[in-house]
């Protein structure tokens, strides 16, 4: 089942059409997130990144918009599809709603909830091989338009298929000046020699929600230092450790790049301060 503007539908129902926003322009913005038992993990981050998103994109935010009430029609669509009891994968997408060209025929919105099943209740920590290259076909731009979760992912897209294509479980973005940004699905770690590094959001990095909760909990920590800093490709091979944060997956450790293997010590000492996090929010 999916919820539309509000009204449950079949998931096979033709409830939009060539003239949506999102199709045309990529005039959308979605949050996805993790709920288990009827709970959604960090949903006021969620719900204030939406808001400060929708306001960038000059978008009209509905009067009855409120936390509570977007979370009543999450769990709505859950119970519809009886996920309440388990674990989901929820996406909860915003749309400007159709007409006009570049310049939209008004700021009114309409937003779609979709829900898929997860297997774990919490996040856990893979060791499987999970090797990334650089991707460096096209760049990411350095502002914040980048920071924003909008439909505009082609470089994602493409990004993924050269992964695919060449046997790589992910690939690191770079932006015009050459710096690492974040990985296709998530933002990007790095420990070396007790220093923890993530770029700044002006880098053009997404604002993510898992990279938020774990600048808290490293800001905690006494035995590592940690930056918000460039981090150039140089010093990827030289790093201890890389892992890539999304809301999801919570933290997946990168094991190789080219020929520099990686431990993941320090990823897994976060992965229960982040669940401890998520069980609390």
């Amino acid at each position: 089942m999916i919820n539309y503007n509000g009204n449950l539908l079949e998931e096979n129902t033709q409830f939009l059409d060539h003239q949506n926003r999102g199709l045309r322009y990529g005039d959308a913005l979605f949050e996805t997130m993790r709920m288990v038992n009827g709970k959604l993990f960090f949903w006021e981050d969620h719900y204030l990144r939406l808001m400060a998103s929708m306001r960038v994109l000059r978008m009209e935010i509905p009067m009855d918009f409120t936390m509570e009430f977007l979370e009543s029609k999450i769990s709505e669509t859950v119970a519809a599809n009886s996920l309440t009891d388990t674990q989901a994968r929820i996406r909860f997408s915003v749309f400007r709603e159709k007409g006009g060209l570049y310049l939209p025929a008004t700021n009114d919105i309409g937003y779609c909830i979709e829900t898929i099943p997860l297997q774990s209740p919490f996040y856990v920590l893979s060791d499987a091989l999970y090797e990334v290259e650089l991707f460096k076909d096209f760049y990411v731009n350095a502002d914040m338009l980048s920071t924003l979760k909008t439909n505009n992912k082609i470089i994602n897209v493409v990004g993924s298929i050269f992964a695919k294509e060449n046997e790589y479980q992910n690939c690191l973005l770079l932006n015009s000046s050459k710096q690492v940004v974040e990985a296709l699905n998530g933002n990007i770690f790095l420990v070396k020699n007790g220093v923890i590094k993530t770029p700044p959001l002006n880098e053009g990095c997404l604002n993510g929600i898992i990279r938020k909760k774990l600048i808290d909990i490293l800001g905690k920590l006494d035995d590592y230092q940690f930056e918000e800093a460039s981090i150039s490709p140089f010093e990827l091979q030289k790093a201890d450790e890389i892992f890539i944060t999304n809301s999801i997956v919570g933290i997946q450790p990168v094991t190789k790049y080219r020929k520099k293997e990686f431990g993941n010590t320090m990823a897994k000492g976060l992965l229960g301060k982040l669940n401890a996090a998520a069980r609390l929010s």
